[in-house]
């Protein structure tokens, strides 16, 4: 079986087992990571989180890109992506973690970062209950440094209006070559 296949196969699985946890029928496209990774100073960045990696498309790109000092937090609430993703990656830039996104403060704070560069997500914030959808968005942005980038993608723009209220006006972009096809939202600290 091929790595894609792979990658497909835990997906789907786990998208009719966990609905609550997995917003989409497939892992996201190639042209979905770039939009998405492209918003982040790779140059720069020495701390990116990234929230709801699945099977870890987006992480495989932010490790390809990431400066050789940079730490990737990576967090997962499903324990059976948790797994695949803990199989899969040997790399000690990446903190692997199975938890709630909505505790993101607390969990940066283990590690005694204070801000990072980057916050990605692949969070289905419309399948997450408003009140910790409300506190993730919220906490993305605090754990922010000045100037730093959040990245979210989504497929509608129900959730444009709960981000803007914390990241003001927002870059919107439209990835069609993607199952569904995605609206990246790009906001800066």
């Amino acid at each position: 079986m091929t790595e894609v296949n792979k990658h497909k196969g835990q997906f789907l699985k786990t998208f009719f087992k966990e609905r609550k946890q997995v917003g989409a029928l497939a892992p996201s496209s190639k042209f979905l990571v770039k939009k998405m990774c492209d918003k982040i100073d790779f140059n720069n960045a020495r701390n990116i989180v990234e929230l709801g990696p699945g099977t870890g498309v987006f992480t495989e790109e932010l490790l390809k890109r990431a400066h050789p000092d940079c730490r990737i937090f990576v967090i997962e609430l499903n324990e059976k992506f948790y797994e695949f993703l803990k199989n899969k990656f040997d790399d000690e830039r990446i903190i692997l973690l199975c938890e709630s996104a909505d505790n993101l403060d607390e969990i940066l704070a283990r590690y005694h970062v204070k801000e990072v560069d980057a916050v990605l997500s692949s969070l289905p914030l419309a399948v997450i209950p408003d009140q910790i959808r409300k506190r993730i968005v919220i906490k993305s942005h605090d754990v922010l440094r000045d100037g730093g980038v959040f990245v979210q993608y989504q497929y509608s723009l129900n959730a444009k209006k709960l981000l803007e209220l914390k990241f003001g006006k927002l870059n919107l972009g439209f990835v069609a070559v993607n199952i569904p096809p995605a609206f990246v939202y790009h906001g800066i600290k």
